[in-house]
């Protein structure tokens, strides 16, 4: 069993102990700890928060805890039932909300859940309210309302279409283009909500030709629900049988896209971003925010059109924070997350896919060739676990001085750029680990700038030993 807490939110294994694994005794307690945590600092009058879920086993059980204690808070709740994580984020602010709460445990599988947790902007909360939850929860310093001051719970299950809706109004969304085209999509939604919302969404785009896998939204994952290419290959065999011009792939609670090109190859979960940046460049110049482990493709667009770039510490608070101080008009992340700002400030595949479809219709072209207009990266993903008695953070100093004739950021870990490509080092935050991340022109050049640097690691770490 496992229960991991952190800023962002608590998930865990269903089933166990309390404390243990994600038990009701643990959810009650965090819910309880966010409604004081909403109380204390609100800025609105608003005394309801939306609660929306993915499709997970444990969904519900989880959301009628998280209901009933959000009611004894003295918080009057929303259900928005089964939704997507940025509708659940669209639906805050559409209903003047306080905050809310998404029930789902993203790209992990069946048997874990999470909450997340949103402010008044329907945007996730900061490390440093994140840290103030957890405290609460800690200290168990919440009191429950006495029965005249409990809150009211209704329901409204139509946000799904207000979202496609908020996303056909976007101006850079071209619904004749893409019903011009003619395109025939297939779809992975890996039994969640994305079999709720896909298929609306593209039929309101004017598609009418959908291939359809695994869109029952009953929460048994067919396989790995993380969409990348390894676990992708039904959906690539199918685009390849069917001749679809095009596949699209989403995580259970559809912040994360993959597209998949009408050979069967992979477009590539970094390139999402870089190929939406691309189109919203071209009709909005302006600049971008990416994480910095995520390609310098995106940068490279950016300066094509006379945009600055700028790259934001990992997770998608830091990159809207980021995004917001450079005023950027589109941002994200290289695990598919397409932020934009003309919608609101979260992941969101649904404008992901209504913007790309655009893109495609309007440059006439197949997703394979699009693909090859982009600068080509290869991204080498390693790690090196250390014993417990080493100076994770020594490390990362003594590596940041080595390469001090180079550009280094130091936000989060240690990034590298050089002319030819750039390495990042982050340390986990519960096991003596650093994960290193690197990109180059080719593989061979990213694995030999991930391997110089394990090198050197470890020669600081027999010297410190």
């Amino acid at each position: 069993m496992s229960l991991i807490k952190s800023i962002s939110g608590i998930r865990g294994t269903i089933g166990g102990r309390v404390g243990d694994g994600l038990s009701p005794v643990d959810v009650v307690r965090f819910t309880a700890a966010y409604a004081v945590h909403i109380k204390a600092n609100k800025k609105t009058s608003a005394n309801k928060i939306v609660v929306g879920r993915d499709a997970r086993i444990s969904g519900e059980m989880v959301g009628q805890l998280v209901t009933g204690t959000l009611l004894g808070m003295g918080f009057d709740v929303v259900n928005i039932g089964l939704a997507t994580t940025p509708t659940t984020e669209l639906a805050v602010t559409m209903e003047k909300a306080a905050g809310g709460i998404i029930l789902t445990a993203s790209h992990n599988p069946k048997q874990w859940n999470a909450l997340k947790l949103l402010n008044e902007y329907g945007e996730f909360l900061n490390a440093a309210e994140g840290e103030e939850v957890l405290s609460i929860t800690e200290r168990e310093d919440f009191i429950f309302s006495e029965v005249d001051e409990i809150g009211r719970l209704t329901e409204n299950f139509t946000y799904t279409e207000k979202h496609i809706e908020s996303v056909l109004s976007l101006e850079l969304v071209d619904v004749e283009a893409i019903k011009s085209a003619g395109f025939t999509v297939a779809i992975d939604c890996v039994n969640s909500v994305g079999g709720l919302a896909l298929p609306t969404l593209l039929k309101s785009l004017g598609v009418k030709n959908i291939i359809e896998l695994y869109t029952e939204p009953n929460g048994r994952f067919p396989h790995n629900p993380e969409p990348l290419p390894e676990h992708l290959t039904e959906i690539s065999s199918l685009v390849k049988e069917q001749k679809a011009d095009i596949g699209f792939v989403v995580d259970p609670d559809v912040d994360r896209l993959a597209i998949v090109c009408e050979d069967g190859s992979m477009f590539g979960e970094e390139y999402t971003l870089v190929a939406v940046a691309d189109y919203i460049l071209q009709h909005t110049p302006g600049n971008t925010v990416s994480n910095l482990s995520s390609t310098r493709a995106l940068r490279d667009v950016t300066q094509k059109y006379g945009g600055k770039y700028t790259a934001a510490a990992v997770g998608e608070v830091n990159v809207v924070t980021a995004m917001k101080a450079a005023n950027a008009v589109i941002g994200g992340e290289g695990n598919g997350g397409v932020i934009y700002p003309a919608i609101h400030y979260g992941r969101d595949a649904l404008v992901g896919i209504a913007l790309f479809l655009t893109h495609l219709a309007k440059q006439k072209t197949a997703v394979s060739e699009l693909r090859k207009t982009y600068p080509n990266y290869f991204i080498s993903k390693n790690k090196i676990e250390l014993t417990p008695e080493i100076d994770v953070d020594n490390i990362l100093k003594e590596i940041k001085e080595a390469y001090q004739n180079f550009e280094v950021n130091d936000i989060d870990g240690v990034k590298i750029d050089f002319p030819e490509g750039w390495v990042h080092l982050r340390k986990s935050n519960t096991e003596p680990i650093i994960r290193i991340y690197s990109e180059a022109g080719n593989k061979e050049q990213a694995d030999e700038f991930a391997n110089d640097i394990i090198r050197k690691i470890e020669r600081i770490s027999q010297k410190s030993i």
